[in-house]
């Protein structure tokens, strides 16, 4: 009887001190540089909401650590004809309100996201119809023969088709086009993590999912994500120990984080490549002292700009040595990429000179280039440095720089002349920016929606097309290969980096940096 009584005595006063001191209790906060753009999965193809969302909701197949493909929503898949794939569905899954994921949500999804409203159209762009079969499969079908289909749809979330109805957010609600629904500020996954509150530009609440369909692997019981948009409040908030995770970290104070004891700094490769991109179609450019003609339409001044420009002084000087040297739109880590491809032009002044002066431009001439200060790696330092480079040739340049959100929207309306951008493919493959940024602007096929130059050359477009439904990978990286072949001879752009991924991280964290930048909380430890 004593020994039950101390037995229950001891249980309580257990039970008490962890009420106290709540050991398992493991709250994670980080911060990036910007907030998701919208909570609504079909509302923007952005990285940073993207990757936000992909903690909330699922698609039909999800990326590993690595990049690869694994199974999400879907435990399979296959092509079941030259057009169709069929992906069979996992069976048991719930949505956060309870309600049971089916193949009729997959179909909505589809409708969904293909809307007018929609920013992801170009995801599933190749998608013609999505046709539920037996209520545990769907088949997609496309308009043409499609590789990479499963690769191309790891963002495409799946909404439930009656929470949808039930708030009236059938449309998607695009922040480009300025719409919002309740979809905007609430959401209802399959993924790991529930919404808890929202408080958009300040702060978003998580929390995990009891009923997730797939085994946790993190120890999160809490999560904050907060925007701060100015670097050195990151960096002193995460040293503070307001927070646990920060990024990107700028280059000049990754020393200091990792010289902090208790905290350590991640950084590795990423897949973004930041690019300069020029005005090559205009008959005048809208912003330069030469009237009457374009002088970025001849390609001995595209070369010019090229050579006058010293990457390695940038990657040294500015990006502290963590950058990696590019001459293609693409580097390591995406499909059709060469090494052998990717030598740089030599940095040359004379050369650059040379080159100007016989495009019928000795004095040089005065362009306006815009630039993010927000956006990328010190996006602003590097576009200061162009300015000092190419005025070292002759071409002064006068630096518009701002926030993306004003610089994107001049990209978008092709107000601009000279410009520094940054992509990723988003289908991690070469393709994609054959349509993205070497096609013709063709809105009605989807294509060339950030090629805000305007250049285009007919065999791309040939090639583009035949490497989209060519499934012998040694024919497809031969046509790939003639791609960048073309591209390197015509210089439409001047590829200048892969910049690098930098966390900040206290040291009691383990978690994975995705080369795409996509933090993702199904792998957080705190210890």
């Amino acid at each position: 009887m004593m020994y039950s009584n101390l037995r229950v005595a001891l249980t309580a006063a257990l039970l008490l001190l962890a009420a106290l001191h709540p050991a398992a209790a493991k709250t994670f906060r980080w911060a990036a540089q910007g907030d998701a753009a919208t909570l609504d999965p079909h509302g923007i193809s952005a990285g940073l909401t993207l990757g936000f969302l992909g903690n909330i909701y699922d698609g039909l197949v999800r990326r590993a650590g690595d990049l690869s493909l694994e199974p999400a929503l879907a435990t399979e898949w296959s092509a079941t004809g030259p057009t169709t794939w069929r992906f069979t569905l996992r069976q048991g899954v719930t949505f956060h309100d309870g309600s049971p994921f089916t193949a009729d949500d997959v179909v909505f999804s589809f409708q969904r996201a293909t809307s007018q409203s929609s920013g992801v159209r170009a995801i599933i762009g190749s998608i013609k119809d999505v046709k539920s079969v037996g209520g545990h499969a769907v088949d997609i079908v496309t308009t043409k023969p499609d590789p990479l289909l499963p690769q191309s749809i790891a963002n495409w979330f799946i909404v439930s088709r009656s929470w949808a109805d039930k708030h009236q957010a059938v449309a998607a609600a695009s922040p480009a086009q300025k719409k919002e629904n309740y979809a905007t500020n609430h959401t209802n996954g399959t993924g790991p993590f529930i919404l808890v509150s929202r408080d958009a530009g300040v702060k978003t609440v998580l929390k995990p999912f009891a009923g997730w369909w797939d085994k946790a692997e993190h120890n999160v019981t809490e999560a904050i994500f907060r925007p701060v948009k100015t670097a050195a409040t990151r960096v002193a908030a995460l040293l503070s120990g307001e927070l646990e995770l920060i990024y990107p970290v700028p280059v000049q104070d990754a020393g200091r984080i990792s010289g902090t004891a208790g905290f350590k700094m991640l950084t590795g490769a990423e897949l973004r490549t930041i690019f300069i991109g020029m005005d090559v179609d205009r008959d005048e450019l809208l912003y330069s002292s030469v009237k009457g003609k374009n002088p970025f339409k001849d390609k001995r001044v595209r070369q010019a700009l090229y050579q006058a420009i010293n990457v390695e002084a940038i990657r040294q000087k500015i990006m502290r040595g963590t950058s990696t040297p590019a001459g293609l739109l693409i580097g390591p880590g995406i499909n059709g990429f060469k090494s052998s491809l990717n030598g740089r032009l030599a940095f040359d002044v004379g050369k650059a000179k040379a080159l100007l002066a016989e495009a019928g431009y000795p004095n040089g001439f005065s362009v306006g280039m815009d630039c993010t200060n927000d956006r990328y790696v010190n996006d602003a330092a590097i576009c200061s440095a162009v300015v000092s480079m190419l005025a070292k040739m002759g071409v002064k340049v006068d630096l518009n720089a701002a926030s993306k959100s004003k610089i994107f929207a001049k990209y978008k309306a092709r107000d601009t002349s000279l410009y520094l951008l940054g992509w990723t493919a988003g289908t991690y493959d070469a393709h994609h920016i054959m349509r993205f940024l070497l096609s013709k602007p063709n809105p009605k096929r989807k294509l060339g929606s950030w090629n805000f130059g305007g250049y285009w050359n007919p065999r791309i477009e040939e090639l583009r097309d035949l490497i989209a439904v060519e499934v012998d990978q040694a024919k497809r990286q031969t046509m790939i290969d003639e791609v960048h072949t073309i591209f390197r001879t015509e210089l439409p752009y001047i590829p200048l980096h892969q910049q690098a991924l930098s966390w900040g991280v206290r040291s009691n964290v383990d978690l994975v940096q995705r080369a795409d930048n996509f933090f993702q909380l199904r792998w957080v430890k705190m210890n």
